[in-house]
């Protein structure tokens, strides 16, 4: 099937998990990523659970802190 990884087509196999195209894509910090999927977030503790589909956008988000001087 394919899905968009950050903007990128990619076919993977059927019944791809996030928890699972994480380690594929070799996320750095994996424990720090936010990833949505279709605009949605999904929460890191259902990364096993998320199914990805046919036609899904996936992205990987890092928040960093910051402040003002």
């Amino acid at each position: 099937m394919k899905i968009t990884v950050a903007g990128v087509s990619k076919e993977v196999k059927d019944g791809l998990t996030v928890a699972q195209l994480v380690i594929d894509e070799n996320v750095e910090m994996p424990q720090y990523v936010t990833v949505t999927v279709n605009d949605d977030f999904v929460e890191s503790g259902t990364f096993e659970q998320a199914v990805l589909h046919e036609g899904d956008s996936v992205e990987f988000l890092y928040f960093m802190g910051g402040g003002a001087e």
